[in-house]
Order: C-alpha cells, then sequence, then structure tokens
C-alpha cells in the first residue's frame, strides 16, 4: 500500500539500543505508542498554546494541538501513500519540548541559556525522548526509531550545510546555521551517538507533520482569536481565504447562527489548506518520481509544501494573527508576566539547587560546573507545566 519513495518499516534503520520487533505494531506504530504514554505528552495538556492554560476551558493548549496536528498528518499521509504511523509520531513529539508559557517561555530560556550552550523546543524534545524519560529498564528515553528521531530534530528543514534555509514552505521558526557549533548542545549531543544527518532534509512523512502543524494552528488560531474577541468574524470576511469561506457559507445558509457559522466557514478553510497541500505534493511527487525514502531526503528542497498563491495567502492571514492575536495587548501583558516568573525560577534553582526535588538531587550532585547545573535546570523548568510553574513561582518567588 506504500509508495517507493515512504518509509518502509521493514527498512528502518533501527533504535540507538536494539529491541525485538513488536508481534502487533511496526516500528513506527510503536513508536507512536510510547509518545502517547510518555510522561512528557501528557504534561501537554495544561502547556500554553497561545492563551496560557487556565484563561480558558475551550483554548487549545500544547495537547489538543498535537492530537489536531497527528489527525492533519495522517489524512495527507494516507492521501499521498506514505507511512501514517511514521507521520503521526512525528507530529505526536513535535512539540514535546515546549517548555511552559509556549514560545514566551522558549524565548526566556533561550536567553537565560545562552551562556550555557543555548535552548530550541525541537532540541529539548531530542532530548526528552532520549533522556529525560525514564521509564524502561534498559535504557533512557523512548528508544525511537532512528526515523522518528530525524524527523522530530529536522522537520522543518535541514539545520546545517548548504540547504538549512530551505524549510518546508512552512512559517514555523527555526534553528539553522552553518555548522553544528551553532546548533544547541541538547541536538549536538545526541547527534554526536546516533549521527541524524543533519544536513539533509527529512523524510515525506516529517515534511508532511511538519506542515500539518501549520494548517493545524493556522485554523484553530483563528477559531480561540474569534472566542477570545481579539478580532471579529468581519475582520476576517476581508482576509484571503476565510473571506471566501464565509462567503460560500452565508450563500448555502443565510441566516446560520454565529457558532455554526464560524464553524463551517473555518472548516472550509481548513480543508482548502489540506487539499492544496495534497495535490502540489502529489503534482511534484510525480514529477521528480523519487524511488526511495533516501531519494525525497536527497532533493534540494521540500516536495511537501503549499503552492505559492495559498502560501501567500496564509502569510496574510498569519500576519494578521500576528498583529491582532499573538500581540494584542491582553496577551503581551500576559507574555510579559510569565517571562518574568520563568527569569526568577531559573536563577533561583542556580543559586540554590538543593530546591530542586529529591529525584533531581543526584544529577546536581554530578554537576562539576555551572553550565553543567544550567542544563539540569533547564531540563526542570522547561518540564514544568503553566500551572505548576505559576504556582512554584508563587510559592518560591514571593
Amino acid at each position: 500500500m506504500l509508495q517507493p519513495y515512504a518509509s518502509q518499516p521493514g527498512q528502518t534503520r533501527g533504535r540507538l539500543h536494539p529491541e525485538a520487533i513488536s508481534t502487533f505494531r511496526s516500528p513506527f506504530q510503536r513508536d507512536r505508542d510510547r509518545i502517547i504514554h510518555s510522561s512528557a505528552f501528557r504534561r501537554l495538556k495544561h502547556k500554553t498554546q497561545v492563551f496560557v492554560e487556565h484563561e480558558g476551558d475551550y483554548y487549545r493548549t500544547r495537547l489538543t494541538h498535537s492530537i489536531e496536528v497527528a489527525q492533519v498528518a495522517r489524512t495527507i499521509a494516507g492521501a499521498l501513500g506514505l507511512n501514517e504511523g511514521l507521520a503521526e509520531a512525528v507530529a505526536l513529539a513535535h512539540d514535546l519540548g515546549h517548555p511552559p508559557f509556549g514560545h514566551t517561555g522558549e524565548d526566556a530560556l533561550a536567553e537565560l541559556m545562552a551562556p550555557y550552550g543555548g535552548f530550541d523546543h525541537n532540541a529539548q524534545a531530542i532530548r526528552i525522548v532520549t533522556k529525560l524519560e525514564k521509564h524502561y529498564a534498559d535504557f533512557d528515553g523512548l528508544n525511537l526509531t532512528w526515523e522518528s528521531l530525524e524527523g522530530i530534530a529536522k522537520h522543518n528543514g535541514p539545520l546545517i550545510g548548504p540547504n538549512a534555509d530551505e524549510g518546508v514552505g512552512t512559517l514555523e521558526a527555526r534553528a539553522k546555521g552553518p555548522g553544528m557549533d551553532e546548533l544547541p548542545y541538547a541536538l549536538r549531543e545526541f547527534n554526536d551517538r546516533f549521527d541524524l544527518e543533519l544536513h539533509t532534509f527529512a523524510s515525506a512523512e516529517a515534511q508532511v507533520a511538519a506542515i500539518a502543524d501549520d494548517v493545524a494552528y493556522n485554523h484553530h488560531d483563528l477559531h480561540d482569536g474569534l472566542r477570545a474577541g481579539l478580532f471579529t468574524t468581519d475582520d476576517l470576511c476581508e482576509l484571503p481565504l476565510t473571506g471566501p469561506a464565509y462567503g460560500e457559507v452565508d450563500k448555502l445558509y443565510p441566516g446560520l447562527d454565529p457558532n455554526r457559522r464560524d464553524h463551517e466557514a473555518l472548516r472550509r478553510v481548513f480543508g482548502v489548506m489540506v487539499e492544496d497541500v495534497i495535490a502540489i505534493a502529489t503534482n511534484r511527487l510525480d514529477s521528480a518520481r523519487p524511488e526511495s525514502a533516501q531519494d525525497i531526503r536527497d532533493m534540494d528542497r521540500t516536495i511537501i509544501r503549499f503552492s505559492k498563491p495559498l502560501y501567500q495567502n496564509i502569510k496574510t492571514i498569519k500576519q494578521f494573527l500576528f498583529e491582532r492575536m499573538y500581540r494584542a495587548p491582553s496577551v503581551m501583558k500576559e507574555r510579559a508576566r510569565v517571562t518574568e516568573m520563568i527569569k526568577a525560577l531559573f536563577p533561583l534553582f542556580m543559586a540554590q539547587p538543593d530546591l530542586l526535588p529529591v529525584e533531581w538531587r543526584e544529577d546536581v550532585e554530578g554537576a562539576n560546573s555551572d553550565e553543567a547545573l544550567a542544563r539540569i535546570v533547564l531540563d526542570y523548568v522547561a518540564g514544568m507545566t503553566d500551572r505548576f510553574a505559576i504556582r512554584e513561582h508563587e510559592r518560591l518567588c514571593r
């Protein structure tokens, strides 16, 4: 059922720690299941997408976002004859490394960690699935396949080398640079043990997960922004994609109640994005005629991307969301508040590591430098949920 350029389960490059093959699941399905059962995945329930977790029960969290990304990735992968299990595994894991308070928390920790090797949520996701999850008797981490780890690390494109600027046509910022020295230490350290070929593109399945991320958050951020009252349907009627969608709904269902009208319009926007990706990828694959998953990796640009017209329309919507939602006064006020929390907690634990939980003390005792201690503190703070970080700040900093 899989196309020749799909990631074939029987041809996986394996795991860092060899294991017997599962009787009923492919290696990539097994990866997916381990991710779902991980502690880090559960914690996404209480981590910010845009709005801080406690601000409302209807807003997306990192967990619901990851589930939506996985659904989109399965749909696209299935339509293209790719490996759905691998696409789903990468999609579910792509945000495991996010700290509390979303990109705001990431920006704060990146600044704090600048002297100690840097911080990036994709690199932290690799650290989580290869080291910080400690449940299995035979190894630290989840011992995922090479293909899943590669997808987590570089689903947005190569991280080093001449193609490091050639992303997947998504709008997600990503770490890139001409050499390994510029990458966050968490990624460099693991790559020394299990080379993820950071100079090449990822598999088609990982590229699908990356573009599914764009589809999901552009769709649900419009929903959440409307619910928060940061903009109105009249505003959306002035934008590309959303305007025609509302026009179609009004023609088919005149007088529809506002909530149903919003849902009908935005699900049409969702459908347009997914169908565009599938159509463009199908044409590009038919033209390129790759014969293996490696052929996808060795290309000079991504194979899974939006059409140019749709990409420009999505950029317009993204700019609208940036101005009206991500930088709205109420959101910026909350961003400032939670940034202060992170910037208070991190130096406090650096100065008084005995405040860390007992199970972290052994690691602290083994730290022989400020850099080593900072990385331990980072792992602890980055693993916090929104509400736990708020609670710890109230307990320790007031």
